[in-house]
């Protein structure tokens, strides 16, 4: 790992970790990682290519006009209708990619749109010198600048783009006839300011996948206790009462397992706080295991203090949960020889449930569970109290 990304040491496992620690030189991540970054890149840059395209299709014009004060002769008619028929089809994209629901559309009607730019611009050109061979071919540039820079293409997507369109120039060269010293002259002149394109396209994602990997770790960061990789009780409460009104409209119920680990003090005081924050994360596995669906959330509140939120699920079913969590860390047998309560590191556990149409927001269901949970420990710990 290189000394740059040495803070990562100290950041709890996650996709977004392993892939800054691998690195992306060849600007690919590991699957699902690479999807996820390709519909962020798609909804990120979608304002991006509605700009640039709108800007296309007024140079594009600008440049229709302006064919008719360099070229003359009937040449500057085949060309106008090039641009209009190019025009007509970037109309048509435009509409598409400035519907929402097409968001899917966006990337393959970008390429198109490039590369009908690209070979309308070569057509243009050639049939301009036909009439004038210094009518300027640089134009091509722009679209191929455009590709790299403009509507944030990925590097492998503008390079093909500028390739199509460079070998568009070629072929369209080649068929008015224009001197092969010319033609080698401009092509590797295409070429050349191609590769530089590449080069700045190739950096500007790098960091674009960068910046991805490090925002998404930094949600984390602030939504994740760092030693267990649970979310923390900031998340806890600002994501309550959005599955609370999400229970409501359909009608399921919310379970709350509050979870304290017996005598962790004393714990930590014989076998050192290196052993007790392995037991923290050896206890949240337990709970990740039981909150495993989508819509439940494992949390640690603080110290030895831990909870479950379980979505659409009945008083019985959650106090059942409970007390396999509270089995599991028995059976782990992890030795606690100042432990009151028994030879091993237990845990007691308060349940509380809300029913749909019940009244009551976290703070009611939090002192149920909270109340209950004092009811475990003050009967002798390593129990569930629904």
């Amino acid at each position: 790992m290189s000394h740059s990304n040495a803070w990562l040491d100290d950041v709890h496992p996650s996709p977004y970790v392993e892939q800054l620690a691998l690195g992306f030189r060849a600007l690919r991540f590991k699957q699902p990682l690479e999807r996820e970054y390709r519909a962020y890149l798609l909804e990120d840059s979608i304002e991006l290519r509605r700009i640039a395209l709108s800007v296309a299709m007024a140079l594009w014009l600008a440049f229709a006009a302006l064919d008719f004060v360099v070229v003359q002769g009937a040449q500057v008619w085949w060309m106008l209708v090039v641009r209009l028929s190019v025009f007509a089809l970037l109309a048509i994209c435009a509409w598409l990619i400035f519907k929402r629901d097409l968001l899917r559309l966006t990337l393959p009607l970008s390429l198109l749109c490039v590369l009908a730019l690209g070979a309308g611009a070569a057509l243009v050109v050639g049939i301009a010198h036909r009439a004038d061979p210094t009518y300027p071919y640089e134009g091509l540039l722009l679209i191929s600048m455009g590709a790299y820079f403009l509507i944030g293409l990925r590097l492998v997507e503008a390079v093909s783009c500028a390739m199509l369109v460079c070998l568009a120039y070629v072929a369209a060269e080649v068929w008015v006839g224009l001197s092969a010293p010319q033609l080698v002259n401009n092509a590797l002149f295409l070429l050349f300011s191609n590769l530089i394109g590449a080069v700045g396209c190739y950096l500007l994602e790098f960091k674009s996948r960068e910046h991805f990997l490090v925002s998404r770790l930094m949600q984390i960061l602030a939504d994740r206790d760092s030693l267990t990789g649970l979310h923390n009780r900031r998340s806890f409460n600002r994501q309550f009462d959005r599955l609370w009104r999400q229970a409501q409209r359909e009608g399921r119920s919310l379970a709350l397992l509050l979870c304290d680990i017996d005598h962790f003090k004393a714990y930590n005081d014989c076998y050192g706080h290196q052993a007790g924050d392995a037991v923290l994360q050896q206890v949240a596995g337990l709970l990740q295991a039981v909150g495993r669906r989508p819509l439940d959330m494992a949390v640690r509140l603080g110290g030895e203090e831990f909870a479950v939120l379980l979505y659409d699920i009945c008083p019985e079913e959650a106090a059942k949960r409970a007390e396999v969590l509270r089995a599991s860390l028995e059976l782990l047998d992890i030795r606690h020889e100042r432990s009151d309560t028994a030879s091993m590191l237990t845990m007691s556990i308060g349940v509380a449930c809300i029913q749909h149409g019940g009244e009551g927001r976290f703070a009611h269901l939090y002192e149920h569970a909270d109340r209950a949970l004092y009811t475990a420990k003050a009967s002798g710990r390593n129990q569930v109290v629904a």
